[in-house]
């Protein structure tokens, strides 16, 4: 708890002193703008200069789409518990020509730009169990970050959307129950907390088959409040799906054989779906369906964030 309190004590000293444009947003009249939206587009088209945005405590239900064109933009809240940015779009909800939105239009935030870093939020779909596909995060941006943030959902919960697309998440929550974690993006969860609801699939991955890495968790906590026996770590939404849990605690609610093929053998043959190191009662390597893989300790080695999300760039996200 010390620990967090001196991280955010750094964020907000940040904000105060450091370089780039500062924004504040409070419902209640005392900041820069009242609702968060506002504040995104006030953030100038393709500036070298980066936009903080420090987002006070409430509930701000809004339908957010932070632009391409809106590079550099780093979000903060007051409180995580306490400043939620929220929606309750669904699948089937219509829109105003009569057609279903669909999952992807279900997001309650689309992050369509690069270099976007969120801190101490939380991102939440409230359309309910019964909804079905309801997306709290949509990520379409490269580079982008979160830390101490909590994702709240049930199904698709955060949408990891396009292929090689780099994403890091570090000390967040994220929950649901079926394929909550999913798309085709690069994505690095480190010391995450992944809570289970119902029953389900933590995630539906749909790495491109020339993309070597997908979803990769390290350190991370599985567990929640579903019975027992009752989830997979993951099923391959498209062919090749790429998913890899590293030093993770599996609690019981994990299925002994781990992993479903989506009715489908030919998925058996082309998903990369692999362990290392796994611990607790839901770590049954011995009963694991065969066409998933237990790591040695020299595979294991190439999973690192420098190698999986530096890329050409040099990309360093946990330099927050």
């Amino acid at each position: 708890m010390k620990r967090l309190l001196l991280i955010l004590a750094c964020f907000f000293w940040q904000f105060a002193l450091g370089q780039g444009r500062k924004i504040i947003v409070a419902a209640d009249g005392t900041g820069d703008f009242k609702t968060v939206q506002q504040a995104l587009d006030a953030v100038k088209d393709s500036s070298a200069t980066p936009t903080t945005i420090f987002i006070k405590k409430g509930i701000y239900k809004e339908k957010l789409r932070l632009q391409a064109s809106k590079i550099k933009v780093t979000m903060i809240g007051e409180d995580r518990d306490r400043t939620i940015l929220t929606y309750d779009d669904y699948h089937e909800r219509k829109d105003s020509t009569g057609k279903a939105i669909g999952t992807s239009g279900s997001a309650s935030f689309f992050i369509y730009a690069n270099n976007f870093t969120a801190l101490n939020l939380t991102f939440q779909n409230t359309a309910g169990i019964s909804a079905g596909q309801a997306v709290a995060v949509w990520v379409g941006g490269d580079r982008n970050r979160f830390k101490n943030c909590r994702f709240l959902g049930f199904q698709d919960t955060l949408y990891t959307f396009g292929a090689g697309l780099r994403e890091y998440f570090e000390d967040c929550y994220i929950e649901g129950t079926v394929d909550f974690i999913f798309g085709a993006a690069i994505a690095w969860f480190e010391r995450c907390n992944i809570h289970l609801i119902r029953s389900g699939y933590v995630t539906a991955a749909s790495t491109p088959q020339n993309v070597p890495y997908g979803y990769i968790f390290n350190k991370c906590r599985i567990t929640g409040n579903a019975e027992e026996q009752s989830f997979y770590l993951g099923r391959p939404w498209r062919p090749y799906a790429a998913v890899t849990y590293l030093n993770c605690f599996l609690d019981k609610q994990i299925k002994s054989e781990g992993w479903d093929n989506w009715h489908n053998a030919a998925n058996e043959k082309t998903a990369r779906f692999a362990e290392y190191n796994s611990k607790g009662p839901g770590a049954s390597a011995a009963a694991r369906v065969s066409w998933s893989r237990q790591l040695t300790d020299d595979e294991a080695k190439a999973y690192n964030v420098k190698n999986i999300l530096s890329g050409a760039d040099g990309w360093q996200p946990a330099a927050f």
